[in-house]
């Protein structure tokens, strides 16, 4: 890998392009992710925003990025996306702006358009090999109206349409959609999964997609103490407990080839990381749900005794609890 200037927390640019005050929750992982990541592509960007929890940091007349915004329909960010690009181009060839006025173009989405309603739209603009970066703060659920299950929603967590009931004792036993693989299989030149707890290992991936030309991923997860049910004090340390135990992997795959950029040589139990969220209470209380608990362990090491094969490593994984 090349040289890189970020080596620690320190190397963290001071400049900030996000100002505070929005009228997002407190703790959104979201809204931290989103300023990480302005910081490392600088000011002149364009975002192009997929509606969304982050939909509600610009209610008028107040905007808090230093940066240009626009708004789309669920569906629409790729291609109010390709429009920007295009136009920019456009400016660019007939000499009506110099190339230090070009913009980057980033589409903002949660997940709800990210894996679910703008899916088909994202897939032909990385078909058209669309120079855009794309932003996912996945907080595993309809956040903004009302935290309603989406196909990025993982085992086990109780969403308002997937409660815990008598009928479903363990809420959504709906596997999560892989939107890495997604994404990986259209062979775009860069795709990562980074957390807002492991601020330098996003900056190193955003600086290192910088110089690629093409469709660029990058899948955040987004504590959500509204919906996951937290103290907001707590987002940064349940993000680092979901890469700590193995639900949330750090990786990247540039033209296809995938690497792990963090590897937990001994993991910490998924119970752990459970315990943490009201989303996940039922699990626990009035009874245990031990076999729903040691379902989703499995599940967790399964995973990551493949990628011990694949590196030639060992991990200690946590065993399940009988």
């Amino acid at each position: 890998m090349s040289e890189t200037r970020f080596k620690t927390l320190r190397d963290t640019p001071l400049e900030d392009y996000l100002t505070p005050g929005s009228p997002l929750c407190a703790g959104c992982g979201g809204q931290l992710g989103l300023r990480i990541f302005h910081k490392v592509l600088g000011r002149n960007v364009v975002f192009v925003n997929a509606a969304g929890c982050l939909t509600l940091m610009f209610v008028y007349p107040y905007a808090p990025l230093r940066s240009s915004w626009m708004y789309t329909a669920f569906a629409s960010a790729p291609a109010g996306a390709q429009g920007i690009r295009d136009a920019l181009d456009i400016l660019l060839a007939k000499h009506r702006i110099e190339p230090d006025e070009d913009l980057k173009v980033v589409v903002v989405t949660g997940d709800g358009a990210a894996y679910d309603i703008g899916l088909q739209a994202t897939s032909g603009a990385i078909q058209r090999g669309l120079d855009f970066y794309y932003f996912v703060y996945d907080n595993e659920a309809y956040g903004n109206t009302g935290f309603q299950w989406s196909s990025a929603t993982p085992v086990g967590s109780s969403t308002t349409t997937t409660p815990s009931s008598r009928f479903s004792p363990a809420g959504s036993l709906a596997e999560k959609k892989d939107l890495f693989e997604i994404w990986r299989a259209h062979k775009p030149p860069y795709v990562a999964t980074v957390s807002v707890a492991h601020a330098v290992d996003m900056m190193r991936k955003i600086e290192r997609s910088m110089g690629m030309r093409g469709p660029k991923l990058f899948i955040a997860l987004a504590p959500c103490p509204t919906g996951w049910g937290f103290d907001p004090s707590e987002a940064i340390r349940i993000a680092k407990l979901a890469v700590e135990t193995g639900v949330w992997p750090l990786k990247e795959a540039i033209n296809g080839e995938t690497r792990h950029t963090y590897i937990p040589r001994a993991l910490r139990p998924v119970e752990e990381y459970l315990k943490t969220q009201a989303r996940f209470a039922h699990l626990f209380k009035p009874k245990k749900q031990q076999e729903i608990i040691n379902m989703i362990q499995e599940r967790v090491n399964e995973y990551w005794l493949r990628v011990a094969e694949a590196e030639g490593i060992t991990i200690k994984l946590a065993t399940e609890v009988k």
